[in-house]
């Protein structure tokens, strides 16, 4: 059937279903959605349970659009007269692409009205259909950008998602029935993460990643499974972590022209560590593999979905991301393939214990054939202490260090590690574990902290809570310091004893690189690994006792200082937690793949769950296709 005559037939079936005085002027495919254009969106609005009911009958992602919009101008000062002033609106952003406005207040409570009443009385008003959200606590600049970029192509925006609206509802015209699986990176190592889901219809690229402390070392993309790019229906990205997000904008520079699906969170996690790879690596290697053009296009191919939305992406593939655990928006990625042909997940990094910041990762699922698992601490020994054992250990070795007159260097992710460091270091200050000194943080830390109080949807309800019921936000802390200046971090380095926060995580670039030079060769002050070391990096050298590093142009490295390892803050599931995760996992799967872990670790933990689950594992290599139909 042509897409002409699919969209007449499904006008014809919300004709049939809407009451009369409501007229469908449009229906259209939007990136994943089924817009209805109307140019009566108040009765639309005044009918609660409509879009409800059309979305389970045709089964379809709806939205509602009228036909034409209230200048932004006009609605916003309606949304005001409409809203309560003590709701406290701070920020009210329209979006043409969607026909949405953004609204942000402090009380959103309050601007949604009881059942939802203001919300329905904006629509009836401004014909703008509102989305509210809490006021972020700390603004960040990256989320102002990336929704400025957007309304900034809005034209373009709606063009390409049309296009790729009537390429993912195609009629599907293979007869065979096949899934396979193919490994173009993170097998049996950490790092440049890729994964290619085929079927006779669909071609899906599941992460796209660099793999630390190599900047030659790529995903395989130019095998004949991927080639061209631009034959891939979808790219899905679990998480803004650069080994699985830093080469996503080198797609689009070789030719892909589709869609990127992920979290909100995780684009605009992705496009600040991007844009700041791209200077790190210009400086280590003295070339760029893509530009900030690129970036843009990204962004501009972003379509983001929350966890638990199914959302079809291709004409025979439905994905729903589920939380997790990990980072901010970090998701699992669920596919269902055909009419109940098959179900496969892949975790990317996922953390199976309630943390600081997160929930648990889901175990489960509607169904589940097969999984792509994670195993960076797979092997058999690799076992973490609890979460308050590390956070003790940790005020230890602070307490030893501001004692003897030296300083803390912690070096940790930007997104994660860093905001689970400092939530742990504000309550040992206010619960007077540790010195009340100041703690200073480094590179994109204070930017990702910001873009974290802005989704705070995906922290847990405890955090929430205390942030937004308690009034207490310890991200807000005093002790909290941004080295925004080469001059400050001379101050820092030549000061008082404190903590220093600063990126990058495994010592392969960044700020904490000038804060180890000159601090290394003094025995007073201690560096603090929270988080993984893969192979290759400094991070990892220095881990395993190196005291005299090669670096570069400059002379070699004379380490002094203590080096600690505080296991537990990492947000990864260790070996004990795999495996539990493995036997909560509703319904258990009939294959599992362990990848994303060193290559004992990997064989360490498929060998494990099969003999204590009886499931057919493999710990796969890279280049490997598996046929699971």
């Amino acid at each position: 059937m042509l897409i002409e005559d699919r969209l007449k037939e499904l006008r014809d079936k919300i004709n049939a279903k809407v009451p009369a005085g409501i007229t469908i002027s449009q229906v259209e495919f939007e990136g994943p959605e089924l817009v209805i254009y109307t140019d009566e969106p108040k009765k639309f609005a005044d009918q609660e349970d409509l879009i409800k009911v059309l979305a389970r009958d045709l089964r379809k992602r709806i939205v509602v659009r009228p036909t034409i919009l209230e200048d932004p101008e006009t609605a916003a000062t309606e949304i005001k007269g409409v809203v309560p002033e003590n709701a406290g609106i701070s920020d009210i952003f329209f979006d043409p692409d969607t026909g949405e406005v953004l609204i942000e207040a402090e009380k959103p409570g309050v601007v949604i009205g009881k059942n939802g009443a203001t919300l329905r009385e904006i629509t009836k008003k401004t014909c703008w259909t509102p989305k509210v959200v809490r006021t972020p606590p700390i603004e960040s600049s990256t989320v102002k950008q990336v929704r400025q970029y957007l309304r900034s192509i809005k034209d373009e925006r709606k063009d390409f998602l049309r296009t790729i609206g009537r390429r993912i509802h195609r009629d599907v015209i293979a007869r065979d029935h096949w899934v396979r699986a193919t490994t173009l990176g993170c097998c049996r190592e950490v790092g440049r993460a890729a994964f290619l889901l085929t079927t006779p219809e669909s071609k899906i690229l599941i992460d796209c990643g660099e793999k630390p402390g190599s900047a030659t070392s790529t995903p395989y993309l130019y095998v004949p499974e991927i080639s061209p790019l631009s034959s891939l229906d979808a790219v899905v990205l679990t998480h803004a972590h650069l080994d699985h997000c830093a080469l996503v904008p080198l797609l689009f520079k070789y030719g892909y022209d589709g869609p990127v699906y992920s979290t909100p969170p995780t684009r605009d996690l992705a496009a600040l560590l991007q844009l700041d790879y791209l200077d790190v690596v210009k400086k280590d290697a003295g070339k760029q593999p893509y530009t900030s053009n690129e970036v843009k296009e990204y962004l501009k191919h972003s379509i983001t979905l929350n966890y638990g939305s199914v959302t079809d992406i291709a004409p025979d593939i439905k994905l729903t991301l589920h939380n997790a655990g990990h980072i901010l928006g970090s998701a699992i990625a669920h596919f269902h393939i055909g009419d109940g042909l098959y179900n496969i997940a892949f975790t990317g990094d996922f953390n199976y214990q309630k943390t600081r910041l997160f929930s648990p990762a889901v175990s489960s699922f509607p169904r589940l054939e097969a999984m792509f698992m994670e195993s960076t601490y797979g092997g058999s020994r690799a076992l973490q202490p609890p979460r308050d054992e590390a956070e003790k250990k940790l005020y230890e070795v602070v307490n030893q260090t501001i004692e003897r007159g030296g300083k803390v260097i912690i070096p940790a992710f930007a997104v994660g590690r860093s905001q689970e460091v400092m939530l742990a270091l504000e309550e040992g200050m206010r619960k007077n574990k540790i010195p009340n000194v100041k703690v200073y943080l480094d590179g994109m830390i204070k930017e990702a902290t910001a873009i974290h109080t802005t989704y705070p949807e995906y922290l847990n309800n405890d955090l929430r809570n205390q942030i937004f019921r308690d009034g207490l936000n310890p991200f807000l802390a005093e002790c909290f310091v941004q080295v925004d200046s080469s001059e400050l971090r001379e101050k820092v380095i030549g000061g008082d004893p404190c903590v220093i926060i600063t990126t990058s995580g495994m010592l392969s670039g960044g700020p904490v690189m000038e804060y180890l030079y000159s601090l290394a060769p003094d025995e007073r002050n201690t560096l603090i690994f929270v988080g993984y070391q893969a192979d290759g990096t400094f991070g990892r050298r220095l881990q395993k006792g190196w005291r005299e590093i090669p670096m570069g142009n400059r002379e070699t490295l004379v380490v002094k200082l203590d080096i600690e390892t505080v296991d537990g803050f990492s947000g990864h599931s260790d070996r004990k937690q795999l495996m539990n995760f493995v036997h909560h996992l509703q319904p258990r799967p009939e294959k599992i793949f362990t990848i994303h872990g060193d290559e004992g670790n990997t064989i360490d933990l498929a060998s494990s769950i099969y003999k204590r689950y009886r499931i057919e594992t493999r710990s796969p290599m890279n280049l490997e296709t598996y046929r699971m139909v």
